[in-house]
């Protein structure tokens, strides 16, 4: 495919360039002069009236005559696309039956290209035998053995890991031994130093540590489940696997769910090697991520902890990926190129043949399912690092113990904050719900502020003075008229959010230091870090906050946990409904007791007998997965079936329900395959766009990615509307 541009010289040579556009596929291109690019090479390439940056992807197809070509415009001096790279994104646009172009986007997103950082002189180890008559010295013996470990470095890095002064290194240059290469200006870091001791390890991390040194000796594709319990130290030990792959020269990937609120692990990661590794997620500055996308292509950034987008990394020479709390729902990408991290690391890791790690308290069921199915290997960390005990987990019934009137703590939640902060201890207090009131009413006429864009109410943030919708930002400022009946003072509040919960303690613990902690209050990971030595520094005495107060932090004075509505996920029918409100739960109480003193957790619930509660309570979490997997397993749901969902949208209503409408008609059906709807989605209108759903369902053999393109085959969907494929769904809105 190309242009209609003519040309009168016959070319050279043909290739197929991948453009980062959403594109049907590779584009021909004509070579006028010299070999043609490899296959992985960067060029700038003509569409329309630009030059865009493309990927060489192979031979030309022949589809286009040879005088129908436009010709490339030259090579990036970068280095090229590894060949696994390239393998992975035609992988995960088939799977995700998207442009193979879109997913080049992602991988080219913060690489800057075509610009490139100034250049800088890097040394490598020559090819080249020892020169005749050179000397070999101490000194320039070191310098050789840094190589063992890392493919180049500046001069100065290289000096300083050898610990000889940067003569040596120049004479070594000169006489054949070293080459000097310039190559972009990145953001180097300093090299990991993987020979520092870490803490001392239990013996149940010892065990576990050894066993993740094993799976790298075996030298090919694996995935372990490290499962231990919240508190068990599962950081430490994968950080030996870390630091074993380092010393043999190769680059790691951690992925976090959210890296912004990754600061204890940044923390920790430094006091093991030394120095902080490189990060990738979106709060970056343009010019970092373009200094460490170059950085990682040429092999200079040994360590890159990101979020789910550094999957898409070009490196060079990855050893070994770790996904932290694998089970998070924050690995699942909802727009654009639609994939789950957690499942694109495993193909990552099985096309470069490495290990992949999964680490988590709470693993998914599916996660579950593979070890079972001894498709995954699995450690299991049974008990807490240090002598520290779970904590203890109790069940407030709202029925008998209600709050009162306009309160949401009840009782006994009340009286167990005023123990702990008496004892001088902290207190956490989690509710999932941003804002102070997820609801406005109107007492006269009875209006609700709703979004105009989306099927959403509007959420209260008092603290901000304004209305906003969390789904398309559409913000109002705060007043007291109704907009319906124009009545004043007549707009009440409903329910809590977290500002709400935060009133009411200030007023039953007016000296509490209190620390509000939301998506909403923590901008950027500079703020999540303050925030996280306010609290160890013991400056905070109540913690509020949302989920972000639950992913791996710990507080060793924070004793009390209190969950304000533990049915808060319970309902919606999401099929994971269930699995991730026990996710959660079990996440936060795990911020409880996790040094010397004791933890207390208190689950304020209407429904104390749900599975989920009793499992908590109990302390049973494999017995609730045997439940949960049984019900899955009875309908088909996965991890034992398929799913794919079609959403449809568009801004014409009519047009949006006779073009599911038509989808539904012909649908396909079988014994291996259900259709179900179309149906308007819980959020009927997003965005000002009307949204109907379709849900695929069918048997794990089949191979859902045909099914659908021979479903949408047989349909024309107009211009106006959108249909949107999202293979494995997790969120059902």
């Amino acid at each position: 495919m190309t242009g209609s541009e003519t040309r009168s010289v016959p070319p050279a040579g043909r290739i197929a360039v991948l453009l980062p556009y959403p594109l049907a596929g590779a584009y021909d291109y004509a070579v006028v002069e010299g070999p043609a690019p490899a296959p992985g090479t960067f060029v700038l390439a003509p569409l329309g009236p630009r030059r865009v940056i493309g990927v060489v992807w192979g031979s030309g197809d022949g589809a286009v005559a040879d005088d129908r070509l436009k010709p490339l415009h030259g090579a990036l001096e970068v280095p090229p696309m590894p060949a696994v790279q390239r393998r992975f994104i035609d992988w995960v646009a088939h799977y995700t039956m998207s442009p193979p172009g879109a997913v080049l986007k992602m991988a080219l997103s913060g690489s800057g290209l075509p610009e490139s950082p100034r250049p800088v002189l890097v040394y490598r180890r020559s090819d080249r035998p020892w020169p005749a008559g050179l000397k070999v010295t101490p000194a320039r013996r070191r310098v050789l053995a840094v190589f063992d470990h890392v493919p180049a470095l500046t001069l100065a890095d290289l000096s300083r890991e050898a610990g000889c002064g940067q003569a040596v290194v120049r004479g070594l240059a000169e006489a054949g031994v070293l080459d000097g290469t310039p190559v972009a200006q990145t953001a180097l870091a300093p090299v990991p130093d993987w020979t520092r001791p870490g803490p001392t390890l239990s013996p149940d991390q010892a065990a576990a540590a050894a066993t993740l040194r094993r799976m790298l000796d075996a030298d090919g594709f694996s995935v372990t489940l490290l499962d231990g319990v919240t508190g068990s130290g599962k950081t430490e030990v994968y950080l030996e696997a870390v630091a074993t792959c380092l010393a043999r020269g190769r680059q790691v990937l951690v992925l976090l769910p959210e890296i912004a609120l990754g600061a204890q692990w940044l923390d920790r990661f430094a006091r093991r090697f030394g120095v902080a590794p490189h990060t990738w997620h979106s709060d970056m500055t343009a010019a970092r991520r373009h200094e460490t996308w170059h950085a990682v292509a040429q092999g200079l950034s040994r360590i890159v902890v990101g979020a789910r987008s550094a999957l898409f990394l070009p490196f060079p020479d990855l050893g070994l990926i770790v996904v932290d709390e694998e089970h998070d729902a924050g690995f699942k990408q909802d727009d654009g190129v639609i994939y789950h991290a957690r499942d694109m690391a495993v193909v990552r890791a099985h096309l470069a043949g490495i290990p992949v790690v999964l680490a988590s308290a709470t693993p998914s069921l599916e996660t579950v399912t593979n070890v079972e199915a001894s498709r995954y290997g699995r450690i299991v960390l049974p008990h807490r690092h240090g002598g520290a005990v779970l904590p203890d987990i109790a069940l407030v019934d709202l029925r008998t113990e209600p709050p009162g009137r306009e309160q949401w703590l009840g009782p006994r939640l009340r009286s167990a904050l005023a123990e702990a902060l008496a004892a001088g201890e902290q207190a956490m207090l989690f509710l999932n719900r941003r804002g102070y009131a997820p609801l406005t009413l109107c007492r006269a006429c009875g209006h609700q502020l709703r979004c105009p864009q989306c099927a959403a109410w509007l959420v209260e943030h008092r603290l901000r003075r304004r209305r906003l919708c969390h789904h398309c930002g559409h913000v109002v400022p705060q007043t007291d008229r109704c907009p319906a009946c124009g009545e004043t003072g007549v707009l009440h509040a409903c329910g809590p959010g977290v500002e709400r919960i935060a009133e009411e303690a200030a007023a039953l613990f007016p000296h509490a230091r209190a620390l509000l902690l939301t998506s909403d209050t923590l901008h950027g990971p500079a703020s999540v870090a303050e925030a996280v030595r306010r609290i160890t520094q013991q400056e905070v005495d109540l913690v509020i906050g949302t989920q972000v107060v639950a992913k791996g932090h710990h507080f060793p004075m924070l004793t009390l946990v209190g969950v304000v509505d533990a049915d808060l996920g319970l309902s919606g029918g999401d099929l994971r409904a269930a699995e991730r409100t026990y996710q959660l739960l079990h996440q936060v109480a795990g911020r409880a007791g996790r040094a010397e003193r004791p933890g207390r957790v208190l689950l304020q619930s209407y429904q104390p007998d749900h599975p989920v509660m009793v499992a908590l309570a109990d302390g049973d979490r494999d017995h609730f997965l045997a439940l949960e997997s049984g019900e899955r397993q009875a309908m088909g749901w996965p991890p034992f079936g398929r799913l794919v969902a079609l959403i449809v949208s568009g801004t014409d209503e009519p047009l949006v329900d006779e073009v599911s409408t038509t989808l539904g008609r012909v649908a396909p059906r079988s014994d291996r395959v259900d259709v179900l709807g179309p149906a308007p989605a819980p959020l009927a209108l997003l965005r000002g766009r009307h949204r109907r759903r379709l849900l695929l369902r069918a048997e794990r053999g089949i191979a859902v990615q045909t099914v659908v393109a021979r479903w949408l085959e047989a349909v024309t969907v107009p211009s106006k509307v959108r249909v949107q494929i999202d293979v494995d769904p997790y969120s059902f809105l």
